[in-house]
């Protein structure tokens, strides 16, 4: 036989003459995400805090299927005389103080809220401001880990996030420039970019916190309001690619996702890895070797970091 054109067949494991294209192209690009997943938000939002396992579990195991854009809602410029929030009964800040208690107790999502008895945040904006400059002169994704070191530190470790020092101490902790960059989203620049963000949570038709829509390519979506179970999130973003066959990741490792995030609390281990409360701690141990963590209490509520 002579042809040199010959191949061996995978899948039959016969060998022989391969067929008439001697060159093909091959697209090795991943699927085009077709999604826009949009996250309005709020350093200081309370409910925006007790969704965060839900929402960890749905970024890890969908976020193929969509690209994710946390958009800053504005919820406090500044505190005056008249009602904040009448329908909560929040009129000053230290009216917020027993609501987010409440917030925390149910989601288990620690909350003190003292803070804003003692050393109340005053806006919401210059947190805001910081996130917009680190996500234009960084990425989305450091610009989404300030957002969670903030508030991590307003509700469970009672800092006041509006305060400079405060805000330098969470981005240097980042291993960015904190000075610089809290320096700069007090210019100008910073409050254009945070009213970029609070034009489009207009067009999206946001009124509360936290709200996300997801649009297709159509510009069809689903607006999802409040704080909703993880199945609400799969059924609406399956509605809006219109299919039934997602395929969802495997769930990351314990410790994978303890090195990624830094520190976890009970709620979220319990959420993301479908643990019941009382078997978290022997979890952990199964997972995670001692020297790999740290556990610690904050209000009741279990929470583990790492040991680097």
């Amino acid at each position: 036989m002579n042809n040199n054109n010959m191949i061996c067949d995978l899948e039959t494991g016969v060998c022989g003459v391969a067929g008439e294209e001697e060159m093909e192209m091959i697209d090795f690009n991943q699927p085009k995400k077709s999604i826009n997943l949009y996250y309005v938000t709020d350093p200081i939002c309370s409910h925006c805090w007790a969704i965060e396992p839900v929402l960890r579990r749905f970024i890890e195991q969908y976020g193929e299927y969509f690209n994710f854009h946390p958009v800053m809602g504005g919820l406090l410029e500044k505190w005056h005389d008249g009602p904040i929030d009448p329908a909560n009964g929040i009129y000053k800040p230290a009216d917020v103080a027993g609501h987010w208690r409440e917030v925390g107790e149910y989601s288990r999502m620690p909350i003190d809220g003292t803070l804003m008895i003692d050393n109340p945040v005053q806006s919401s904006y210059p947190p805001s401001r910081v996130f917009k400059v680190i996500q234009k002169n960084h990425n989305e994704q450091k610009a989404h880990e300030y957002l969670r070191r903030a508030r991590e530190a307003l509700f469970a470790f009672n800092q006041n996030i509006s305060d400079p020092s405060v805000m330098i101490e969470i981005v240097n902790k980042l291993g960015l420039d904190g000075e610089a960059i809290v320096n700069e989203a007090e210019q100008p620049i910073g409050q254009q970019l945070l009213n970029e963000d609070f034009g489009l949570a207009r067009s999206l038709g946001v009124r509360g916190l936290p709200t996300i829509v997801m649009i297709n390519e159509e510009n069809k979506g689903v607006k999802i309001v409040g704080g909703r179970p993880f199945e609400s999130y799969v059924d609406g973003l399956k509605q809006v690619l219109n299919r039934e066959d997602l395929q969802p990741k495997q769930q990351p490792s314990l410790s994978s996702l303890l090195e990624k995030e830094k520190l976890l609390f009970s709620k979220e281990v319990e959420v993301m890895y479908d643990v019941e409360q009382s078997a978290v701690t022997s979890f952990i141990e199964k997972e995670l070797s001692s020297d790999q963590y740290q556990v610690k209490e904050i209000l009741g509520e279990a929470y583990f970091t790492t040991t680097k």
